[in-house]
């Protein structure tokens, strides 16, 4: 069973962002990882909830929290792009560093998985990176609003609908989005695992054979078989925690230097 514990810390913008941090109960931790959530997701979403409760009963803490905007945290989403996700996501990584341990392992999840690639050279404490139904880059994310993307580039914004909820895109979120070409996916120079799904709708599995071709050994594809991107099923998060559990222990047994 695991501990949970509320937490919160300063975003990249000042805001207030709020995370849960899944402790193993009982015993102290043998690694911390840091999970990055969906787009437009949040840190109680059922993927990012159930894998880090079963890595944490596997002895793994997890720190997952809401983006700016979002969830519980501060601030306001219309006025987030990628580079404030990335910029959030070494907040989370400063926070575990100052009030915990530094983090040991970056997983990310769908646009959270582009977010780890691009965060992970300046978090280099971390040992190990997963990325989940991640595109190879963040741009593909516009897929999901493609329709809207004339009147946001005319008109400076627009509303669009995202899993059933309204959300206003700016126009600097397509102009950020420019300026990430992943290049940093073959500068990584740690242990990736990607995981990734033959059937999911939403992120081609194309897109795992992109980051993994553009990347460096050692690299790793487990694939997710019938899983939908979400990973609504239990025994698909259980699933990927126990992999992952046991794909990260070689590099996670090692001291520290």
């Amino acid at each position: 069973m695991s501990k949970r514990h509320k937490v919160e810390f300063p975003g990249s913008n000042g805001a207030r962002l709020a995370g849960i941090l899944e402790m193993p109960e009982g015993r102290e931790p043998r690694a911390y990882a840091l999970f990055a959530h969906c787009f437009t997701c949040g840190k109680d979403v059922l993927s990012a909830s159930r894998v880090a409760r079963r890595l944490a009963d596997l002895g793994i803490a997890v720190l997952r929290f809401d983006f700016t905007g979002l969830g519980e945290s501060q601030g306001s989403f219309a006025d987030t792009n990628f580079s404030s996700n990335v910029e959030d996501l070494l907040c989370a990584a400063g926070f575990l560093r100052k009030v915990h341990r530094p983090v040991d392992l970056l997983i990310g999840h769908s646009l959270g998985g582009a977010a780890v690639l691009a965060a992970a050279g300046d978090i280099p404490e971390a040992r190990a990176i997963v990325t989940i139904a991640a595109p190879a880059s963040p741009d593909h994310v516009v897929k999901q609003f493609a329709c809207t993307l004339d009147t946001i580039r005319h008109q400076g914004q627009a509303e669009v609908e995202l899993a059933g909820r309204p959300f206003v895109i700016k126009k600097q979120f397509l102009d950020d989005l420019d300026k990430h070409k992943a290049d940093y996916i073959g500068d990584l120079g740690r242990p990736l695992l990607i995981y990734h799904s033959p059937v999911d709708r939403t992120v081609s599995i194309d897109e795992a054979a992109e980051i993994y071709n553009r990347a460096r050994h050692p690299k790793s594809f487990i694939s997710l078989d019938r899983a939908d991107h979400l990973l609504t099923r239990r025994a698909d998060a259980d699933y990927l925690a126990n992999t992952l559990a046991a794909w990260a222990e070689p590099y996670l047994s090692g001291k520290r230097g």
